[in-house]
This record gives structure tokens, C-alpha cells and sequence, in this order.
């Protein structure tokens, strides 16, 4: 058996369905064993980049890895950012490059680049395939290492000789594995943190997208309710409680909802469950739950005290801490929080509900949030872009399911929304898969409309089309005096001939009485689709915290 071959037996016996990818001269012998696979379907996209992810969209909807290919040298720097906002986001991806034989590394050969140490600081894991008998055991080991503990990216080299040399092999191979992470906790810190909750008179549970990678949402929500404690999230938790729940408070930081602000201010206990604690959910790290004794649990232990301070530091898988938490909570259910915290959450929630009812025209793109809503179901996905549509999505849209809601959070990816969104619907063909988008940022993988096409993969594109870079005029007109540098996209192109070039879809929008109904002839059409919806150039996501300001004190 070849290595070409040794690698697609590999990943069949990984349970591998779909690659997304590009073929070159340094990866041809692979496709050429997929010229006759069968139980593999490879789809092609339009740039390495538009794979990457793809493959990120495909793990996040279905909670499996997946899987992207490309050639050497720009095939695979084409895939760095992709696989970089994978790791940002701790998506399990598996990264396949081509490389130039072994015996011309390092030579500066045709499309040669070291990929190797391009990919080190953006994977969890990163080797070259230099012999095609261990290929099957590097292929497990990859898939281990990228699903164990906190998930990630894994690359893997793979040079052209060693695709066309034979060897005898073994499928499947189990790969030794030793890293892994704790996943149950210490009880002793469990019981202790169960008491911080239960005497608190103000607690809080903070929510981060480990709790949909730990599949930990059940216990989450049960604990919520067996101890009466509001829930606030990221934009990478959403839908972990869902969001018309009276405990949910929704999205806190920079552009969160003005209640989970001020109750992140207020509380005097707070569990945090698969967060990071980032710049942008924290603001001024001297403001952030000022009050609070918090706990948090991670599976990554770097995690544990690097951005907070921590009263309670718990290593271990989020699922299996909030199990043991149910269980010791049992006996602490008596001590609820007080009636005027419960009061309190519920004025919030009803005070700062967010207006969307505008009939507007230019299109206010609240409303345009509003009307996809009554148009979808609850088991719709939500795919955004980067930017001001992206803060609009999270902060308006009521998800009431989890990984129902993708976006790019830790990197902030211009372009992932719309080739994610392809991901996610091949991952789940029956949901309906919609990419909020910015104009600016679709245009940067808008190619991947021919892949949505030729591959009858029907997503819809809704783009809320200002005609900026929205978010950074939006910055320039609070912060830099409107001085407008470099932010205006100008009338070019027009999204709807766009769209109907490839073959898609497409429509313009320039009343809100159209949007319910453009949505649904697009969902009905069966093609991929593209909704142009003009709205109001200048309105701005609000309210919001300045960089590095306080959670308390939002521009409104």
C-alpha cells in the first residue's frame, strides 16, 4: 500500500465522511486515491482558506474533526488563518498538507515552504509524515491529540515521496497517546466552591464555549435551576441555556447585553465554566466582578488564574465538575439567592430587553435579525462573519440551542462566516444554515459561492450591506473624530448579479416588510442564497464598552 493510500484508509478508519480541500502537484497522488473513493466525499473549494474553514464550521456543528487538504508551500500558508482562528477558538481540525520529497527540503525547491514551523505556534500538534508505514498510526495519533482535552488543530506534512512509496501497514493502528488532561475533579475544590455558591447572596455562573466542546449544556442548565443562579455567556457559549430562559442574561464584554453587564458587576459569587477570560468578555480586569469570589473550571490548566484572580482553581473536564456539582448541591438547595437578586435579574432582563420592532428605512438591522427569527426554527444554524453583523447576531438573536450559533471569536476571522456555514451544512444537511454577514467581510471568501453551487450545498447568505467596514468606522466615528480613513467599500459589486453569475440565488432588500419573505424564497429555492440588505450606513452596535473600559460603564 502506498502512502497515499495508507492516509485515506487512515482517515476512513477515523470515520472521516468529508474533506474539504484544493489538489496540487504536492498532494496529487492523494487525490488520485480519491479519484475512486467511495465512502469519502471530497468537496473542493475555491481557496485554502474557504477549507480551512469549512473543516472548522463541519467540527463545530457536528462536534466532530474536521477535515481540510491542501498543497505545499501557498496551499499551505493559504490554510494559516484558518487553522489559526480553529486554534483560537479550540476547534478540532485536522490540516493535511502536501510537501516537496525529503530529500529537497530545505533546498528552496518549486512550491517549497516550511510548513512545519509555520503551522507551530497556531496547533495543538503539528508532524511531518516522513514514512509511509507509521502513516496510519500518525493519522490516530493526530485525531487523539486534536479530540483529547481541550480539542485543536493538527497538521500534518506530508511529503511527496512518502505518497508514493509502499510499505506494509496496519488499519487500524492505535496510536500511544499519554497526554491527557484531568477530567474529574478534586472533590475537595468541588465542595468548596459549592459552598461559595450556596452562600452567596448574589451569584453568577459564567458560561464559555467549553461547555458545548465538554457537551457539558444539560448539567449546566440543571445546576442553573436547581440553585436558582442567572447565566451569562460568549459569543462562543450561546445557546447553552437557551436564551428566552428566565436565568439567561446573554452575552457579556465589549458588545454585550447591558444586564449580563451589570449583573457580571453586581454578583458576589461567580462560576466560570470553560471560559478564558479574554480582553474583550472582561474589559478593565480592576472592574470586572469587582465583588466576587470566583471559581472556575477549565480543562486546560493554563487557563486556570492567567487572567483573573481565582478563589477556586478547578482542573478538570466541564461536564464531569458540573455533574459532581449537581451532586453536592443536593444538600445546599435550601440556600438559594436572595429574593432581591432574583428580582433583580428579572428587572434587568425587562428593563434593557432589546428593541427591534424599528420599521425603519434604511433598514435598521435589528429588525433584519427580528424577521430571520420568525422565519427560522429553533434547530437553524447561525453562522456569522466578523464585525459589526457579527456583535448584531449575538446580541439579537435568541438561540435557544447549542452549537447552533458559530462564529469566530478568539481571532476575529474576516471570511469564516460564509465557508463555515458551508461546513456546517454538510455536517447537518437537514437544518437550515444561515451566514449573518457583513459586506465587507463576505467579500473575502465570496469565491466559495462556485463551492455552494457545484457541491448543492444551499446556505443563505444574509448580508447587511452598509457599504463599510462597519465596525471600524464605527470606532473612528466614536474614538478618531469620524475621520473615515480607508473604510468606505464603495458601490462595488452588486451582491444580488453576483450571486445569479455563480448560479445562487439572490435578492436585494431595501424594505423591512421583504425580509421575511425574501428569506423564505430563499430557503425554498434549494440553491445556495444571497439576500442584499441595505441598512442604515450609520448605525452602530450599542451599547459598548470602550477598549479596556469597565463592563459598568457602557456607551449607550
Amino acid at each position: 500500500m502506498t502512502g497515499a493510500e495508507a492516509l485515506i484508509e487512515a482517515l476512513k478508519a477515523e470515520d472521516v465522511e468529508h474533506i474539504f480541500g484544493i489538489p496540487g502537484g504536492a498532494m496529487i497522488d492523494v487525490y488520485d486515491v480519491l479519484y475512486d473513493e467511495t465512502e469519502i466525499e471530497h468537496i473542493l473549494t475555491r481557496h485554502e482558506q474557504g477549507a480551512a474553514h469549512a473543516a472548522d464550521g463541519y467540527a463545530r456543528a457536528s462536534g466532530k474533526p474536521g477535515v481540510c487538504m491542501a498543497t505545499s508551500g501557498p496551499g499551505a500558508t493559504n490554510l494559516t488563518t484558518g487553522i489559526t482562528t480553529a486554534m483560537m477558538d479550540s476547534s478540532p481540525v485536522i490540516a493535511i498538507t502536501g510537501q516537496v520529497p525529503k530529500h529537497l527540503l530545505g533546498t528552496d525547491a518549486f512550491q517549497e515552504a516550511d510548513a512545519l514551523s509555520i503551522m507551530l505556534s497556531v496547533t495543538k500538534h503539528n508532524l511531518m509524515l516522513r514514512d509511509s508505514a507509521e502513516v496510519p498510526e500518525q493519522v490516530n495519533l493526530a485525531f487523539k491529540i486534536a479530540t483529547t482535552g481541550r480539542p485543536g488543530p493538527v497538521h500534518l506534512d506530508f511529503p511527496k515521496d512518502v505518497q508514493q512509496s509502499e510499505a506494509e501497514v496496519k488499519i487500524p493502528t492505535e496510536a500511544e497517546y499519554s497526554g491527557k488532561s484531568r477530567i474529574e475533579p478534586k472533590k475537595e475544590e468541588v465542595q468548596e466552591a459549592v459552598e461559595i455558591l450556596a452562600e452567596a447572596g448574589r451569584p453568577l455562573i459564567f458560561a464559555g464555549g467549553g461547555v458545548i466542546l465538554s457537551q457539558a449544556w444539560p448539567e449546566l442548565v440543571k445546576l442553573a435551576e436547581k440553585m436558582q443562579i442567572p447565566v451569562v455567556t460568549t459569543s462562543m457559549s450561546l445557546g447553552v441555556i437557551p436564551e428566552d430562559h428566565p436565568l439567561a442574561l446573554g452575552m457579556i464584554g465589549m458588545h454585550g447585553r447591558m444586564a449580563a453587564n451589570v449583573a457580571i458587576t453586581e454578583c458576589d459569587a461567580l462560576l466560570g465554566v470553560g471560559v478564558r477570560f479574554d480582553d474583550r468578555a472582561t474589559g478593565d480586569l480592576r472592574y470586572f466582578a469587582p465583588k466576587a469570589d470566583i471559581i472556575h473550571i477549565d480543562i486546560d490548566q493554563v487557563e486556570l488564574g492567567k487572567n483573573v484572580r481565582v478563589a477556586v482553581p478547578i482542573e478538570a473536564d466541564a461536564k464531569s465538575a458540573l455533574k459532581t456539582m449537581l451532586k453536592m448541591a443536593s444538600s445546599k438547595v435550601k440556600n438559594k439567592p436572595s429574593k432581591q437578586w432574583v428580582q433583580r435579574v428579572k428587572g434587568l432582563r425587562e428593563k434593557f430587553a432589546p428593541k427591534m420592532d424599528y420599521d425603519d428605512v434604511p433598514i435598521k438591522p435589528q429588525r433584519v435579525i427580528k424577521e430571520a427569527m420568525s422565519v427560522l426554527d429553533d434547530d437553524a444554524i447561525i453562522t456569522t462573519e466578523v464585525g459589526q453583523c457579527q456583535m448584531w447576531a449575538a446580541h439579537y438573536y435568541t438561540v435557544k440551542k447549542p452549537r447552533k450559533f458559530i462564529n469566530s471569536g478568539g481571532l476575529g476571522t474576516m471570511g469564516f462566516g460564509f465557508p463555515a456555514a458551508i461546513g456546517a451544512k454538510v455536517a447537518q444537511p437537514d437544518c437550515q444554515v444561515v451566514d449573518i454577514a457583513g459586506d465587507g467581510s463576505f467579500l473575502m471568501n465570496s469565491q466559495e459561492l462556485a463551492t455552494a453551487v457545484e457541491n448543492d450545498v444551499p446556505v443563505v447568505v444574509c448580508i447587511l450591506n452598509n457599504r463599510y467596514l462597519g465596525m471600524v468606522k464605527q470606532w473612528q466615528d466614536l474614538f478618531y473624530d469620524e475621520r473615515r480613513s480607508a473604510t468606505d467599500l464603495g458601490e462595488s459589486p452588486d451582491f444580488t448579479e453576483l450571486a445569479e453569475s455563480y448560479g445562487a440565488y439572490g435578492a436585494r432588500i431595501t424594505k423591512p416588510g421583504d425580509i421575511a419573505p425574501r428569506m423564505k424564497e430563499a430557503l425554498e429555492s434549494g440553491k445556495p442564497a444571497v439576500l442584499d440588505v441595505v441598512i442604515d450606513p450609520d448605525e452602530q452596535v450599542l451599547p459598548m464598552v470602550p477598549a479596556g473600559g469597565r463592563l459598568d460603564k457602557m456607551l449607550t
